[in-house]
């Protein structure tokens, strides 16, 4: 009676140990710094995909949210966020992450962001990023998009886009476009008018078409994302055949819009976040990519630009809002 006794403690005890292990180890709260420019409108979905994974905001993990209204207040936020501490830093957009790669060189950062990472420096490459830095690309599709706008007005030749204006606090041009660095798209001359923050989106469409220019690509800046609304809005009343990164800009009044399906970045970086605080090294997770694009035609706005879209663009068309 007494071996059994022993034995059966003996078993418990070994299963104790283990269980043990896992309460202590579930008994942390992760700190995760979420540092942005402008308004976060996936903060939610995020949270849902983190619930998803077994993190649960307020008991497992806390989110140090951290947004700047201006980009030159973004070094100021990330450095912040290392000295709480916190355990993962995710960053969204080019200027956020440059600014978190600035303030830390241990601290695991995760991106989001719409240029390419390995171009501006900020990973050696998509299949091992290296150093404290990995996340998800959104498609790196500028030049896609002047394509896609060529393919729909053949006649196009002189094409606007919004070029953001350097700070050299976040490291040298961390938000030129594919355009600026590629050069002319294919059979066009692209020109970038400087466009330092939201309240210049009003002047820009009169600046293009005074400087001649036959057409816009608004490319994937993520200041810009809360505003797509208002300037697919003003696209449709410059008269420019216009193109945007989004379907909200297609769907407010712009031309035409490609880009990836809106929210499939956020699992996926949910899924780099539990295996970083797990244990795994951000430096060695691939850089993710889209797997899913929208293509989609306001024809609303093709008749009141006087345009027709070729039968075979059309037949691409993801959704035509008419």
């Amino acid at each position: 009676m007494t071996d059994r006794v022993l034995a059966l403690g003996l078993a418990l005890a070994l299963v104790a140990v283990p269980l043990a292990a896992r309460a202590q180890q579930m008994g942390k709260v992760y700190r995760i710094g979420a540092l942005r420019e402008g308004p976060d409108p996936q903060s939610r979905a995020f949270v849902e995909a983190m619930r998803e994974l077994g993190w649960i905001e307020g008991q497992n993990f806390i989110l140090e949210r951290r947004t700047a209204d201006r980009r030159e207040q973004l070094p100021a936020l990330a450095a912040e966020l290392v000295q709480l501490k916190v355990d993962l830093i995710l960053a969204t957009g080019t200027p956020a992450t440059s600014a978190a790669k600035e303030a830390t060189r241990t601290i695991p950062i995760v991106f989001t962001l719409g240029t390419d990472p390995v171009d501006t420096g900020l990973v050696t490459s998509f299949a091992r990023p290296g150093g404290n830095l990995t996340g998800f690309a959104l498609g790196i599709c500028d030049v896609k998009l002047l394509e896609a706008l060529k393919d729909a007005v053949p006649r196009v030749s002189r094409v606007a886009y919004p070029a953001p204006v350097v700070l050299p606090l976040i490291g040298p041009d961390p938000c030129a476009t594919p355009l600026e660095r590629s050069g002319p798209g294919p059979g066009s001359r692209d020109y970038g008018h400087s466009i330092a923050g939201p309240g210049d989106i009003d002047a820009f469409f009169p600046a293009a078409k005074r400087a001649g220019d036959s057409a816009v690509v608004v490319p994937n800046l993520s200041w810009l994302r809360p505003h797509l609304k208002r300037i697919g809005v003003a696209a449709a009343r410059s008269g420019l055949p216009s193109i945007g990164y989004d379907r909200q800009f297609a769907e407010s009044g712009g031309l035409l819009s490609y880009g990836p399906a809106p929210l499939q970045n956020i699992p996926r970086l949910a899924a780099q976040i539990d295996r970083i605080l797990k244990g795994a090294k951000p430096g060695d997770l691939p850089v993710e990519q889209p797997t899913k694009f929208e293509f989609v035609i306001n024809l609303k706005t093709a008749k009141a630009l006087g345009l027709t879209i070729p039968p075979a663009v059309l037949a691409r068309a993801d959704q035509v809002v008419e």
